[in-house]
């Protein structure tokens, strides 16, 4: 069992390359007895549909239920996305989601927990909870493996952030890039960077270019991202790039990438 940090500035494309990790160990069903998805923005429908998990919609009434109340929901439900309803606040989703993995952590059971937009769930300027530090820490020797898709890496708790045995690092940009722990340029992950190839080794480099070295993102005419690049790191020293133009996927992702802001015609 393993702990995997994935984050990526915002348009990255950071939800559809953690579906393709959540797709991959739960179609095997010896990987996993359980999947539990707090999806903070409802990105993840499309392992709904796909048949890979049931859906529940986390609104005001659920805020009342307890740890016991959710066991039984975890139980009953083993492949489950819960959904944050937009009338559910940041801290009231916190506390829902610290309340769900106490219960996750009482069903003692070979389970895949991934928190969306962790920096929201553990976040640096609040105490972590209990449950939540024991998802990040000690859930593996119970057969819990954990998943933090994050776009603030400068703003999730550290506890949570350094206990990660895998990494998943997309582009960044300003004060996050400053909280990328790796051990070759973290420049790599700033797209408008100048990194000489010469400072990288084969395993960092493109494979489809010369310049520029950095990450980039993959756009389509219409600017809607169809790929982005990333660095896989883990505590054993595996390194290399990787690009989620090659991620096969069965399910549909359908989270929203926004619209674009045109930018008016200026006069010389």
């Amino acid at each position: 069992m393993s702990s995997l940090l994935l984050a990526a500035q915002s348009g990255w494309g950071k939800s559809f390359h953690a579906q393709a990790w959540m797709e991959t160990n739960v179609a095997d069903a010896d990987t996993y007895a359980a999947l539990t998805v707090l999806d903070y923005c409802g990105e993840y429908r499309g392992l709904v549909k796909a048949g890979y998990a049931a859906h529940w919609i986390v609104g005001p009434r659920e805020l009342h239920f307890s740890v016991d109340d959710w066991r039984a929901i975890l139980d009953e439900n083993p492949m489950l996305v819960l959904e944050r309803h937009h009338q559910v606040t940041t801290d009231e989703w916190r506390q829902v989601c610290t309340k769900i993995a106490a219960a996750s952590r009482t069903l003692r059971r070979d389970e895949l927990v991934v928190v969306d937009e962790a920096h929201f769930v553990a976040p640096q300027q609040v105490k972590l909870p209990e449950p939540i530090k024991e998802i990040a820490t000690t859930g593996r020797g119970e057969g819990t493996s954990s998943m933090w898709v994050t776009q603030r890496l400068a703003e999730i708790d550290l506890t949570v952030s350094t206990q990660c045995q895998e990494r998943i690092l997309g582009g960044f940009r300003g004060g996050d890039l400053g909280a990328v722990d790796v051990e070759y340029p973290d420049n790599l992950h700033n797209p408008a960077a100048n990194v000489p190839a010469s400072t990288l080794t084969d395993e960092l480099l493109p494979s489809d270019r010369e310049t520029p070295t950095t990450l980039q993102k993959h756009t389509d005419e219409d600017g809607h991202t169809i790929g982005s690049e990333w660095i896989y790191s883990n505590n054993d020293g595996e390194i290399r790039r990787i690009n989620t133009q090659h991620v096969n996927m069965e399910s549909t992702h359908y989270g929203s990438q926004g619209n674009h802001l045109q930018m008016p015609e200026y006069s010389a």
